[in-house]
């Protein structure tokens, strides 16, 4: 038997279930609606899939295009009938059809059960590992993800007038003299398999509670609402991107083609070349530049261009390199700097050693395919169109030098 670091039994084995219909009252085919880039689903899909705790991800849908959608995401589908998939039926029920399909079907019996709502797409993978934990760690039958609430509730009392429900209206005391109090955000539930299948409810014995953040708690009901999720799923996106920079980067090494320009060229009929580039790099690059860090490009395009341009941005400039990593290499150690702690942006294959070699590998948002997964983080803006400038914000903000 194997412990994972809270002390709780990593032989269990865990079955998350997604219920996603294909008919919505308030947001007509919301569960495949694009957000953020992704049909809806995919973001709870892909939470589940990154779960420690998770073994097996399946989406309950009567609906061919959110099954499409669930399968391309990396998810099992369980075709629901037509009697669990009207408005009135229940998700317990589609939890239970699940559950006995899967027994039926390989004789797959899971110890716990997590229900995952998929209009709740800022859920994150801890919160799904922190729920399950919640209910081991405190020996419990069933768990939730809750945060906390310190707001006051009303109701209309017997005599017309409102009453206070969580609340004596008579006292306004300060939320740190409150007793603690939580929301139940709709996201996450854990339930022991047997017990469920044997009451028929998600909520029954001992109920263990995992608090998380109150931003994490955003659901999907009105058309408003995926412009507000759109902004927190940016925001949490912009903090990702800097969990994974360096507070300290030792040196930042930069391609040019596809990097300071869109990977496009103008060719004259006297054959003289030029490219585009962004003149918000400029800027960012001088702010990054009053901090001391050192900085480079290498590139291996021979035209002019690329020194007139860092020779513009007070660059030092390294072109025509045909191999890019032994370059680098000198470079970082006649300057005396750490590969560990050294950025490189790179957009091609050609960058793929070096984005290999050094710690921090940073990819523009429109590189190539076989790059992106070489990216620790990848950009939102494309070569040419601001990517640069991205990087510079996010390396001074990273080292504490401006505001969000």
């Amino acid at each position: 038997m194997t412990a994972n670091p809270s002390g709780t039994d990593c032989s269990i084995s865990t079955l998350a279930v997604i219920p996603a219909r294909g008919g919505s009252v308030g947001v007509p085919r919301k569960n495949a609606r694009p957000l953020a880039g992704l049909p809806l689903i995919a973001h709870t899909i892909g939470q589940a899939l990154a779960a420690e705790r998770i073994d097996r991800v399946v989406v309950s849908t009567d609906d061919p295009e959110i099954g499409r959608i669930a399968e391309r995401y990396g998810a099992e589908v369980v075709w629901r009938p037509d009697e669990l998939s009207g408005p009135s039926a229940s998700s317990e029920s589609a939890l239970t059809h699940v559950l006995e399909h899967l027994e039926a079907a390989d004789g797959y019996r899971p110890d716990l059960l997590v229900f995952l709502q998929c209009t709740s797409p800022l859920t994150a993978a801890a919160d799904i590992d922190g729920t399950i934990e919640a209910l081991l760690d405190e020996a419990a039958d069933t768990a939730v993800a809750v945060t906390p609430f310190h707001y006051f509730l009303w109701a209309p009392g017997d005599d017309g007038g409102a009453v206070g429900i969580n609340h004596d209206k008579r006292t306004r005391p300060m939320r740190q003299d409150r007793e603690p109090q939580y929301l139940e955000t709709g996201a996450v539930y854990v339930m022991r398999t047997d017990g469920f299948r044997e009451v028929g409810h998600r909520f029954f014995g001992k109920t263990a509670m995992h608090v998380t953040p109150g931003e994490r708690r955003w659901e999907i009901d009105d058309p408003v609402d995926f412009d507000v999720a759109e902004t927190l799923l940016a925001r949490r996106g912009r903090e990702e991107m800097l969990a994974r920079l360096p507070a300290k980067p030792a040196a930042l090494v930069m391609d040019f083609d596809g990097v300071f320009t869109d990977d496009r060229v103008w060719v004259n009929q006297e054959g003289v070349e030029a490219v585009a580039c962004n003149r918000g790099d400029g800027l960012s690059l001088s702010l990054l530049r009053e901090t001391g860090l050192p900085m480079v490009v290498i590139s291996t395009e021979v035209n002019p261009v690329v020194a007139a341009r860092c020779g513009k941005l007070n660059l030092p400039c390294l072109q025509g390199i045909g191999k890019k990593l032994p370059v680098m290499l000198e470079w970082l150690a006649d300057h005396g700097l750490d590969l560990a702690d050294t950025v490189y942006l790179g957009n091609d294959v050609n960058d793929l050693t070096c984005l290999g070699a050094v710690g921090y590998p940073v990819v523009v948002g429109d590189a190539h395919r076989d790059v992106r997964s070489a990216g620790r983080v990848v950009l939102a803006g494309r070569g040419g169109h601001g990517a640069v400038r991205e990087l510079c914000d996010l390396l001074t903000e990273r080292m504490g030098l401006r505001g969000t």
